[in-house]
Parts: C-alpha cells; sequence; structure tokens
C-alpha cells in the first residue's frame, strides 16, 4: 500500500499578511496587498505598482549575524519554514535526522544581492564584490539553510521552475514521501524580486501590467486585464508521512492526495494556446489522487490576470471538467497578493489547506468587468463558505512548466 502524506505544518510571509493567520483572515475579507512600489524610484519605470511584504520584523526569527548572510528571498523563506516548525510541534527527539528531508526552491533567487554585488563592480571594482556574492544569490542555498537550521540530513534539492516552482517543490515533496524517500519534509519556495532590473525585465517583455490603480491593476479573469503585479514572499509547508503524524499525535491540516507535472513544449513564455499542458497536469493529479474530476470542489487558478494565461487556463479547466467546470468554484489569489513568481504555487497551497480546513473559498476581488470568453464561476470580489473535500491548484510557469496538486479534507484516517 502506498504512503498517505499529510500537512502538519504551515508558515507564510505574504503581502496580505505575516503568519498563515493573519495571511487567510486577510483572503477570506478581500483585503489588496498592492500599492506603489517603495523599494525604489519609480520615476523611469511604466509600472509602479507591487505587493510588497509590510512590517517584516526578521528579529524572531534570526540574528543580525544570519541576517546579514542571506538575500531577502532567503530571510522570506527562512522565516516561513521556521513557523511551519514550529508549528508542526516537531523536534529533535520526534524525527530521525536521517529521515528528515528539505525541497525547497525559489522561481530567480538571490537577484537583490546580484544586483546589489554588480553595482559594486561596476563603480568601485572587483575587489569590492562580496565574498558572500555567491552564496547568497545561489537558489539551493535556501534549501540548504533550512536543512542547516533543522538538522536535516535527508535529502536536500532546489527546485527551480519560474512560476510553477512552488507547486512543483511539494509535489515532488510529496511523491518522495509516498515511495519512502522520507518520513518528513519541509518543502515550498521564497521570492524577493522587487528590484529595478527585476521590475524593468518584466516590463519590456510587456508582462506586467502597466494600470497605477492598485485596485485595478491585478484582475485576473476581469475583460480589462492587462499584466499581472510582481508580489513577493514565502510559503513554507511541512509534509509527513501519515503513521508518523499519527504517532507523535500531531496536528493534521489537510492530505496531499495528487501531484501532475507536464512541459507545453512549445514556447519559453506563452503559454500553449490549447492549454495542452495545463490539462494534462490537471488530469495526473486527479488520477493520482484516484478521483473522478467531479469531485473536486474548489479551483485556486494560476490566474496572473494576463490576457493569454487567464483564457487558456479557463479554456483547459473546461477540458478536463467538462460541464462540471461551470459548477466548479475557480478563484485567483493573486487579486489580492500579486504573483509571487516561484512562491505562489505554495503560498496558494496553504490558501487550499485553510480553505478545506473552514470550508471558506476566497475571492477574486476587483473582478468588475466579465469577458464573454471567460464564463466560469470565478468567485467575483466576496468569499463564500461551501462544503468542500477536493481543492486543485494550478501553476503554470515560463519555460512551458506546469504543476498541478490536489489536497484533500483531513477526516481522519
Amino acid at each position: 500500500m502506498a504512503r498517505r502524506v499529510v500537512v502538519t505544518g504551515m508558515g507564510a510571509i505574504t503581502p496580505v499578511g505575516n503568519t498563515v493567520e493573519s495571511f487567510w483572515e486577510s483572503l477570506k475579507n478581500g483585503v489588496n496587498g498592492i500599492g506603489e512600489i517603495t523599494r525604489f524610484d519609480t520615476a523611469e519605470f511604466k509600472a509602479k505598482m507591487a505587493a510588497e511584504v509590510k512590517n517584516f520584523d526578521l528579529t524572531e526569527y534570526m540574528d543580525k549575524k544570519e541576517e546579514r548572510r542571506m538575500d531577502l528571498y532567503c530571510q522570506y523563506g527562512m522565516a516561513a519554514a521556521i513557523q511551519a516548525y514550529r508549528d508542526s510541534g516537531l523536534s529533535e527527539d520526534n524525527v530521525d535526522p536521517y529521515r528528515f528531508a528539505v525541497f525547497a526552491g525559489s522561481g530567480i533567487g538571490g537577484i537583490i544581492t546580484f544586483e546589489k554585488e554588480c553595482k559594486k563592480l561596476f563603480e568601485r571594482g572587483p575587489s569590492r564584490v562580496s565574498p558572500l556574492l555567491i552564496p547568497m544569490m545561489i537558489a539551493n542555498i535556501l534549501p540548504g539553510n533550512i536543512a542547516i537550521k533543522f538538522g536535516a540530513k535527508g535529502s536536500c534539492l532546489c527546485h527551480v521552475s519560474a512560476c510553477a516552482t512552488g507547486t512543483h517543490t511539494i509535489g515532488e515533496a510529496f511523491r518522495y514521501i509516498k515511495s519512502g524517500g522520507a518520513d518528513v519534509m519541509i518543502t515550498g519556495s521564497a521570492e524577493a524580486a522587487i528590484t529595478p532590473i527585476g521590475i524593468a525585465g518584466f516590463i519590456n517583455m510587456t508582462a506586467l501590467s502597466t494600470v497605477n490603480d492598485p485596485n485595478r491593476c491585478s484582475i485576473p479573469f476581469d475583460k480589462d486585464r492587462e499584466g499581472f503585479v510582481m508580489g513577493e514572499g514565502a510559503g513554507m509547508l511541512v509534509l509527513e508521512e501519515l503513521e508518523h503524524a499519527l504517532a507523535r499525535n500531531a496536528k493534521i491540516y489537510a492530505e496531499v492526495v495528487g501531484y501532475g507535472s507536464t512541459c507545453d513544449a512549445y514556447h519559453i513564455t506563452a503559454p500553449s494556446p490549447e492549454g495542452d499542458g495545463a490539462i494534462r497536469a490537471m488530469r495526473e493529479a486527479i488520477e493520482e489522487a484516484e478521483i473522478s474530476p467531479d469531485e473536486i470542489s474548489y479551483i485556486n487558478a494560476h490566474g496572473t490576470g494576463t490576457p493569454y494565461n487567464d483564457l487558456f487556463e479557463t479554456i483547459a479547466i473546461k477540458a478536463v471538467f467538462g460541464k462540471k467546470a461551470y459548477e466548479i468554484p475557480v478563484s485567483s489569489t493573486k487579486s489580492m497578493t500579486g504573483h509571487l513568481l516561484g512562491a505562489a504555487g505554495s503560498v496558494e497551497a496553504i490558501a487550499c489547506v485553510k480553505a478545506l480546513e473552514e470550508g471558506f473559498i476566497p475571492p477574486t476581488i476587483n473582478l468588475n468587468n466579465s469577458d464573454p470568453e471567460l464564463d466560469l464561476d470565478y468567485v467575483p470580489n466576496k468569499g463564500r463558505n461551501a462544503d468542500l473535500t477536493y481543492t486543485l491548484s494550478n501553476s503554470l510557469g515560463f519555460g512551458g512548466h506546469n504543476g498541478t496538486i490536489v489536497l484533500k479534507k483531513w477526516q481522519g484516517k
């Protein structure tokens, strides 16, 4: 019999809250985390909006020496991982370090450090570049630091698949535990790319919204959508083999039951017009969960607010669910958090876990103008109570990377 995998801890640093509880309350109440960029002067930038993390106090998680050795993305990731570990009730006494693994990632990694040190190189010469540039910049330093912090001596891997990173880390960790590779894992992702080079790069590829109204710039599924808004933060989960969790009387939030991972093999940035990769990822996840598509009760969409993504994802959902697609609530929490890039999938997985736990579907806020081509139930503007058993979360990334996970409400063994 295949090993079952459950969620026993969660941590979140987001534009709408720096704990799982505050993040979830904000989602339920439709709080918009988007505002004017404060990190740098945007006078020459077409896009001036982002979803920044606010009031982040790193002293709750590490000392100044540790802080100086980490890029901001890693600081976010470590804070979320520490929250998740504390929440799980894990300790040195109840987990074998050799059966304790870490899969974590980032779509971009330490771009803030890279940008800062390049400026030093160009203005002051190579001798002024920090000796910590490389370990602060590389994406795999996040799982490395998590493993060091908690003495996790099992497999320690970094996943980098653009905007699908978060979902892939969770899905791969699920499969690893399921196959016997570990008993306990910390998994998730982090991102902090609200920098001049990060914003300029996305602007010049015409991916970002250039609307300077915080209530009309990140509007997934709306007829007036014209790009995404960059967010930042981290989401981390503790996944655990069911019997291991039960043996230590852990609180169980939900069960991970299915995962799909595919590639469009179509274009470096544009999704497949037929939604082929997304269709296959959803079908794979549902098949592994051993349920029918009709049993999915909520979909947390990738829903970035770009014209193509929202259209092609809708096409894919209709292909998978048929007529039932019109009965399944579909929402995009990116309307509130912006697009956390590599961190999006892990933060949205936490939203799905909380949706299952409380029986509540978060809304797609600021969805005011319906698009005739987008005719599903996108839960506009106000969340709702619902009887949820299975949720499905999609992440679709540049390079054609697609990831889907299916989570099940915990109803006892």
